[in-house]
């Protein structure tokens, strides 16, 4: 392949870190969106982030062994095929209105992703020069960053109406009106998916058009032999499996619930709230580049101890301050977040040897906390109030600070070319 060629493979592969980096961001618009919409609890709205996550625990394994024998460039179309279809069907989903429909929609666009993640991080590791591979990884995943940032900034602006009925206002309406006020926010997401599936049926065109390289990959020596069951007794991988699940988990719930947080505790409007979770996200962003350079000078355990406890002070920080101040500390928590998942990943497989590929799907399955977590904060939040509720990402971290002492002595971790 010319060199020519191979730049038009890595630009493709690239867009996918952003085009699923938009779909994942894009959750935390639609939490407070559907919770309006459909009328639902906060639990209820919470089942926005289990289909998801659900969809990447469930694609994993299927997802890794299609692309074995048809090839990444396959894995990738089906992936787009699958998340464009996923987005089409929130046309049918808002004009019935019907939760459930939305869930199913997001489960089909979760599994489309999860079969882009399966293949890009690896795919574009393996294009081009081998010396080159951990700039071509961070290049990428600084697209994933942009998503995060963007996404919140596009909901706000194209989906969220800024329209919150108080009781005394919904009491006031005939039914006529409240089914016309709540059918107008459900049709709110139309455009926007539309507009987002006809991009990702595209980019599927470009990849079936586009001459890919078939990369082989030869199994690690010795890894057939490797039986699940003994994976269990590496007990720094199974500690580090409840480090994803419980990031992911913190991750999810935290920016999920943000908008709903600040209209409740800082009387914030959505749409300036999409705003300002949108620069909570560039912090994100900025701290994996900080988080990059501070590794040359500190310990990444260090890094991941010292984190995690600036995140649990920041939460307890949220309870005890008012308005927007408390908003202000729940924005500082991403930033404190960025480093977390890259560096829990590389402790928890350090020395698994032969045994690396099947820990890595034990971790990689771990990103369901991200359907747990979120529903435990929802009902908390509905049997008491969303402030109370964000104490619970304290337990998520007190964890990631425990699995970070069990790994105190370790000096290095590898890169891995994960994005979450």
């Amino acid at each position: 392949m010319s060199k020519k060629n191979n730049l038009v493979a890595v630009a493709l592969v690239t867009s996918l870190f952003f085009l699923w980096g938009i779909s994942l961001n894009l959750n935390s618009i639609l939490v407070p969106h559907l919770k309006k919409a459909c009328q639902l609890t906060d639990l209820q709205s919470a089942f926005v982030d289990s289909a998801y996550y659900i969809a990447y625990f469930i694609i994993a394994i299927p997802a890794g062994l299609f692309m074995h024998k048809y090839g990444y460039k396959s894995g990738i179309v089906l992936g787009l095929l699958l998340f464009a279809l996923g987005a089409f069907l929130f046309y049918p989903a808002a004009n019935m209105r019907v939760y459930g429909f939305f869930l199913f929609a997001l489960f089909i666009i979760a599994s489309g992703c999860g079969m882009l993640e399966t293949a890009a991080n690896p795919y574009i590791n393996n294009l081009g020069d081998p010396e080159h591979a951990t700039w071509r990884i961070n290049f990428a995943q600084s697209f994933n960053g942009l998503a995060a940032f963007l996404a919140p900034m596009i909901g706000g602006t194209f989906i969220l109406s800024g329209k919150n009925l108080t009781a005394a206002q919904e009491h006031a309406m005939t039914a006529g009106q409240l089914n016309s006020y709540l059918q107008g926010e459900s049709n709110a997401v139309k455009i926007p998916y539309i507009v987002i599936a006809l991009v990702v049926l595209s980019v599927a065109i470009l990849f079936w058009r586009t001459k890919l390289p078939d990369i082989k990959e030869h199994s690690e020596e010795g890894d057939t032999q490797t039986d699940w069951g003994s994976i269990f007794s590496e007990r720094n991988l199974v500690l580090g499996v409840g480090g994803i699940f419980f990031y992911v988990g913190a991750q999810a719930a935290v920016t999920s619930f943000f908008i709903r947080y600040s209209k409740f505790v800082g009387a914030i409007q959505e749409k300036e709230a999409a705003s300002m979770l949108a620069l909570a996200m560039l912090g994100f962003m900025i701290g994996r580049f900080a988080g990059s350079v501070a590794m040359r000078f500190v310990r990444p355990v260090v890094l991941l101890v010292t984190y995690s406890i600036i995140n649990c002070g920041l939460l307890v920080l949220a309870y005890t301050l008012d308005g927007r101040f408390s908003v202000y500390a729940i924005m500082a928590v991403p930033f404190f977040m960025s480093i977390m998942f890259p560096t829990i990943f590389s402790l928890s497989i350090r020395g698994l040897g032969e045994k690396t590929k099947k820990g890595s799907s034990l971790l990689i399955m771990g990103i369901v906390g991200g359907a747990v977590i979120p529903l435990l904060l929802g009902r908390v939040s509905d049997m008491s109030n969303i402030r109370i509720a964000y104490l619970m990402p304290i337990i998520c971290f007190a964890y990631i600070f425990y699995f970070a002492l069990t790994n105190i002595r370790v000096k290095s971790v590898p890169q891995q070319a994960i994005s979450h």
